[in-house]
């Protein structure tokens, strides 16, 4: 930490991590991309995947390994543990965006930030305002029919009670219906990853936030960038540390939102 007072009672004058060279980045550039993971999430309560705590760490009760229950196969041969599992930690709660998501939304609001590319699934950087997300993974907020291909919403699907419990039907078809989510065994939506990284190309500064870039295709993402404006905000290494302009360890929420405000975007 680095003492400072230009962010008032916030932060009780003590800058996180690098957040003062993070801000003068920001206000040298106008085409930030922003490229998050399970970390960005963790601070509004979302379990990650793979710490300590995550669920492929602490969830056993199905007898075999979440990755295994969010796989393309198991999601057609055991579909009701499938939705079962689903429901229990992907669906219902009161998540909300935490700092990180609407900071972000500040900066694409300032014309400071093009996109954000998360690999996340959660929705929570559009709930907080942003505009174009690149969702590499899907997301838990659409659906669709694998029989007729009708498209429908959470509360189509989970809204009022309905399907609290077995397997989703289309009410058009009876067909079996499925999450908007990339599934293990799934390939990535070619269109979104074109975008994402055709963002990423573009871009006069990257800032990764709450991933440790160890999970494959996406983390490859990272490679396209080019400049020299590349900040990792993560409390744990990656393999991209030694390339980085600027390191943080901090929490990624109280990392860019400090940076956000020492830029001068409120």
């Amino acid at each position: 930490m680095a003492d400072g007072g230009s962010l008032g009672a916030d932060y009780k004058g003590v800058i996180p991590d690098n957040a003062d060279k993070i801000a003068e980045m920001i206000k040298a550039s106008s085409r930030i991309v922003f490229f998050g993971g399970a970390g960005v999430s963790t601070e509004s309560g979302v379990k990650d995947y793979r710490s300590e705590d995550g669920l492929y760490n602490t969830v056993k009760e199905y007898g075999v390994s979440p990755e295994t229950i969010l796989s393309h196969s198991f999601f057609f041969r055991h579909t009701e543990t499938f939705y079962d599992f689903y429901r229990k930690y992907f669906i219902g709660g009161n998540v909300k965006p935490n700092k990180a998501h609407y900071a972000l939304a500040k900066l694409e609001e300032a014309g400071k930030l093009s996109c954000v590319v998360t690999q996340n699934i959660d929705g929570l950087h559009q709930l907080a305002g942003s505009k174009t997300v690149y969702e590499l993974h899907g997301t838990t907020s659409k659906y669709f029919c694998t029989d007729c291909y009708s498209k429908f919403s959470v509360d189509d699907v989970f809204g009022d009670g309905k399907n609290s419990r077995g397997v989703p039907r289309c009410e058009k078809c009876g067909g079996l219906i499925k999450p908007c989510v990339t599934l293990y065994e799934e390939s990535l939506d070619w269109d979104v990853t074109e975008r994402a990284v055709d963002a990423i190309e573009k871009a006069d500064m990257l800032i990764i936030g709450g991933t440790s870039l160890t999970v494959y295709p996406a983390s490859s993402y990272v490679r396209y960038y080019k400049g020299n404006r590349l900040v990792l905000i993560n409390r744990q290494e990656t393999s991209y540390d030694a390339d980085a302009a600027v390191v943080s360890r901090d929490k990624v929420g109280l990392v860019l939102d400090a940076a956000v405000k020492l830029a001068g975007i409120v």
